[in-house]
């Protein structure tokens, strides 16, 4: 497999000429890229392999503060989303597409692809299918979340939503935590049956519920498109942990009120939370928290500054940043180059 100067080379052998003052030879650089497809994308990590990588990132210094914010741009169909992100030896951007009718035509919700760099040069080194990343990032995002939060014996799931980021973020909770029994809540009956049916073939006792089954749940996971709250926050039990990763706009939110009032908060990174996150923006403009709401970052929780309450539910609420898109396709790109088996821890 090329690296990001052979393709260079070789364009030049030969020819007598000197490189041309604007730079390398584009073509000859593109034909070195690696395309990473959906199937190889799921094929190359584990979701404890790509938990590990986006920790790797914050125990190796990264502050998610400097990420820079997301550019969100309406169009007709939906909108797109521009994710840039730089640091170490890489560097990337992904090019998003949210389209809400898709669905009903029988295509992804999510599309667009992400085009990894080399960070020194900043020459294109992959290629890598941008929804099938998102799919694999945010339950490695939300796992590592739950390593931390979640108490070691959690074992009930109630999981709201059944679309590719509920079957994600299952195997991730899996990943982190032993779990004994699934709920899935979700407005498709057949959606429903369909992950109950794969829970099972994973070993967990597994059934379709309602927003209510949430009073005796360890863990609740939210990766829905809702807009409003899904539950009622009074009924999670002290001590749960509560993951939303569904929305990044201000004005949607998976949990209510109450749940955010009567939680510890922790975020990837407080100054995206406090400009995306519906879910503690909505209460917080109705003058029901104040930011010192926010308990902890993911970094502070690796770290050990984050305090984790035991007496209450604790909350993570994730948008979905770019440094983490770089960190997973930073390790999709390694497993392809030089495969050397899997980790399996994310602490």
């Amino acid at each position: 497999m090329r690296g990001p100067g052979e393709a260079l080379d070789e364009g030049l052998a030969g020819t007598g000429a000197a490189p041309a003052p604007t730079g390398p030879d584009l073509a000859a650089t593109a034909a070195g890229l690696d395309l990473i497809g959906a199937e190889e994308i799921a094929r190359l990590l584990t979701p404890v392999a790509a938990a590990e990588a986006v920790a790797g990132v914050l125990r190796g210094g990264f502050d998610p503060e400097s990420d820079p914010p997301r550019v969100n741009l309406p169009v007709a169909a939906g909108e797109l989303l521009l994710m840039p992100a730089a640091s170490g030896a890489y560097a990337g951007v992904k090019i998003a597409g949210v389209a809400p009718a898709n669905p009903a035509r029988g295509l992804p919700r999510i599309t667009g692809s992400y085009l990894l760099l080399d960070g020194a040069t900043l020459l294109p080194l992959a290629l890598l299918d941008g929804a099938a990343l998102t799919t694999l990032r945010t339950p490695a995002v939300s796992a590592v979340a739950l390593a931390h939060l979640a108490a070691p014996d959690a074992a009930r799931l109630v999981l709201f939503g059944a679309g590719p980021q509920a079957y994600g973020h299952l195997r991730a909770a899996l990943a982190v935590r032993e779990l004994k029994s699934l709920t899935v809540v979700a407005r498709s009956p057949e959606a429903v049956e369909a992950l109950v049916a794969y829970a099972r073939t994973l070993g967990v006792e597994a059934r379709g519920g309602a927003p209510q089954d949430v009073r005796d749940a360890d863990l609740v996971i939210c990766c829905t498109t809702a807009r409003a709250p899904l539950f009622d926050g009074r009924l999670v039990a002290d001590g749960a942990t509560v993951v939303a990763v569904g929305s990044h706009e201000p004005g949607a939110r998976e949990t209510d009120t109450a749940l955010v009032r009567r939680s510890a908060v922790y975020v990837e990174s407080r100054a995206a939370a406090l400009r995306e996150a519906g879910d503690l923006l909505i209460p917080l403009n109705e003058g029901a928290i104040g930011p010192g709401q926010i308990t902890g970052t993911l970094a502070e929780l690796l770290s050990g500054r984050a305090p984790v309450a035991p007496d209450r539910p604790r909350l993570f609420k994730s948008v979905g940043m770019a440094w983490e898109d770089l960190a997973v396709a930073a390790a999709l790109h390694r497993a392809r180059c030089h495969p050397t088996g899997q980790h399996d821890i994310v602490r």
